[in-house]
């Protein structure tokens, strides 16, 4: 038990993993990101090819 409490403040002070997890924040919000506006995208080029098909097609 003595040595868990020797070890403990080593433990703590210890960041080397802290830019690991930083990154992986930073990559999950771009990819979120990424997928919002992929999303909004698709949804505008889908609109504009059917009005493309509707023009088309009404001037058949």
């Amino acid at each position: 038990m003595h040595r868990l409490f020797d070890v403990l403040p080593h433990l703590t002070a210890d960041e080397s993993g802290q830019d690991l997890i930083e990154y992986a924040l930073v990559a999950a919000l771009l990819g979120l990101g990424a997928v919002s506006a992929m999303r909004n995208l698709s949804t505008t080029i889908a609109n504009s090819f059917n009005r493309i098909g509707t023009t088309i097609s009404s001037n058949i």
